[in-house]
């Protein structure tokens, strides 16, 4: 006689395989949770709403994957096996990437899944379970038996240990292939659009896919970050030194670089010259010690522009340190200065014991202290702590995507209103053929320089505001003309509870939603067209269509450009 499930909470105490199949109930429960169950965010924790935000994607393929492997597990009667422990192998094969490039794998025959970092698709490897999260596992790999279906060779030296670029030996149209296949799962599990109403279109490839990053940012360290295998070759005192990125899962150790394939090769001409130089005793230059918090040199900031009446490339050196002394940095100043595509060097002061690139005292060593970038026929000023789109060239084809979904009729008759505006690069190129802009931006020094940008370039049709748009308050709409299209462009988090309903309320004709986080994205979808259930305000817009965009070859990021008009 099979024992009814309503029973199961008297029976676990004495039957031990009942106890497992009332935790897997369990566990199936809150794999089916409502992904808007877990987006509610209280006002003011943007960090803990971006953690979850980085979550969505791994944890709603995982869930899915799971529904159909947690009754055949209880047939089975294999818990132990549905639930890998700490240390254990597993042989896996991995069948996609998920969230920051992990590869997605399932244990045989019962179909938990596991997550391990540089696993790619179609790769069959050896994992060891290093932890357990309840709903899913994380593996490190440990052998390869079979590499993945298309494997080529990186190009760079240290893409086995640098943690930017983790695709870099997978073929470029793999890597295509699989960012498609993370948007499309995640307008379908997470923002609910059937295939009928998704009108998701072919990703757009990268055209130039190394040398794109107009802005890189390395680390001093006062510990040299070393493979496992060339341990036994550590260096005591300035040989310990590094310059370069941050290992992967390490806050204290840096991998040492001497060039990077993202960057621009002038760029690469000044890493390396300061990285001959800048260990010589004899200048007293020391890296800053992120547990002692002693040391001088904190960051290299390198960023590439184009000369706005030349169109030859310039480059800006921004060096952090801890403290402001001049005479220290000028043998360095000196020694880069002879490059011809420097035209500034920058010193930002950061006397605090974190790890940020953004100073409170800024001074210029040499030349000017911006660069110029030239965007859809605009010319932009970039200061050292500007915020600017990091693939030049691909922004003009998001640009024109942006502006082509915006549909502006050209007569300077409309009004667009510009969320999370930035340094006001989206609102000014639209700018010439609207009657007004209205931008906004949490960050002072990106309205300042939006402001400048706009008077650079002669447009008066532009007004930006600063202000917090996860704070608004119900007022917020009163200083400005109601919009005909509406451009929002928000960080990872995605948007605020109380910026999507002030959205539902505007009822806008159009909504041009740009994100950099398919996960968030989805969401914000749902809540937009589908509306917010539990409060019973009803979704007002259509998907009408929505255009991936690859701006970060070899790594995880998806851009997204996404219609929405008004039903």
């Amino acid at each position: 006689m099979t024992t009814p499930l309503c029973s199961l909470r008297q029976l676990t105490a004495t039957h031990s395989w009942l106890r497992r199949l009332h935790k897997l109930q369990k566990l199936h429960s809150l794999a089916s949770l409502n992904p808007s169950s877990i987006s509610q965010y209280p006002q003011g924790q943007e960090q803990r709403q971006q953690e979850r935000a980085q979550k969505t994607q791994q944890n709603l393929l995982i869930n899915n994957k799971k529904k159909d492997s947690i009754v055949s597990d209880v047939d089975n009667n294999s818990s132990s096996s549905f639930f890998p422990k700490r240390g254990q192998t597993l042989e896996l094969v991995c069948e996609s990437l998920a969230f920051k490039g992990k590869g997605v794998c399932k244990v045989a025959d019962t179909g938990f899944v596991v997550m391990c970092d540089r696993a790619l698709p179609g790769e069959r490897f050896i994992g060891r379970v290093t932890r357990r999260k309840g709903s899913y596992a994380e593996v490190t790999k440990v052998k390869t038996i079979s590499p993945h279906l298309d494997i080529i060779d990186a190009p760079c030296e240290y893409a086995s240990y640098c943690g930017g670029c983790k695709t870099q030996n997978l073929s470029y149209e793999a890597q295509l292939r699989a960012k498609e296949q993370q948007v499309l799962e995640l307008m379908t599990h997470v923002g609910k659009f059937s295939d009928k109403d998704l009108d998701m279109k072919s990703i757009v490839p990268c055209d130039i896919q190394f040398h794109y990053r107009n802005k890189m940012e390395f680390s001093f360290g006062s510990q040299k970050w070393l493979p496992r295998d060339l341990l036994g070759e550590k260096q005591d005192g300035v040989e310990n030194f590094a310059l370069g990125l941050h290992a992967p899962g390490f806050f204290d150790k840096v991998l040492n670089v001497d060039k990077c394939l993202l960057q621009s090769e002038p760029a690469n001409k000044v890493l390396a010259t300061i990285q001959d130089f800048w260990r010589d005793p004899q200048l007293g230059l020391t890296p800053y010690d992120i547990k002692s918090h002693v040391g001088f040199l904190k960051h290299l900031m390198l960023r590439t522009g184009r000369n706005s009446k030349t169109g030859l490339l310039e480059l800006m050196v921004n060096f952090v340190t801890s403290s402001y002394n001049p005479q220290l940095l000028k043998p360095l100043v000196e020694k880069i200065s002879t490059i011809p595509e420097v035209v500034s060097i920058m010193n930002n002061i950061n006397s605090s014991v974190g790890n940020t690139s953004v100073g409170e005292e800024e001074y210029t060593l040499y030349g000017k202290s911006t660069i110029t970038e030239i965007l859809r026929g605009l010319t932009f000023q970039i200061s050292a702590n500007s915020f600017f789109q990091t693939n030049t060239r691909q922004a003009e084809v998001l640009y024109k995507l942006i502006e082509d979904c915006a549909g502006l009729r050209g007569d300077s008759s409309e009004i667009v209103l510009d969320l999370f505006c930035g340094t006001g690069t989206i609102g000014l190129t639209l700018a010439r053929r609207a009657k007004n802009v209205y931008g906004y931006e949490v960050v002072p020094q990106a309205i300042s320089d939006a402001r400048k940008n706009a008077e650079l370039n002669g447009i008066t049709n532009a007004t930006f505001v600063q202000g917090d748009l996860n704070k608004i308050g119900e007022n917020f709409g009163n200083n400005f003309p109601k919009p005909d299209i509406v451009i929002s462009d928000p960080n990872r988090p995605g948007m605020h509870m109380k910026l999507i309903k002030f959205l539902l309320r505007l009822k806008a004709p159009c909504i041009v939603y740009v994100s950099c986080n398919p996960a968030t994205c989805a969401r914000d979808l749902d809540y937009l067209c589908h509306g917010l259930k539990e409060q019973n305000i009803e979704g007002c817009y259509k998907l009408k269509s929505l255009q991936p965009v690859d701006m970060f070859p070899h790594t995880p990021h998806i851009e997204c450009v996404c219609l929405l008009e008004l039903c």
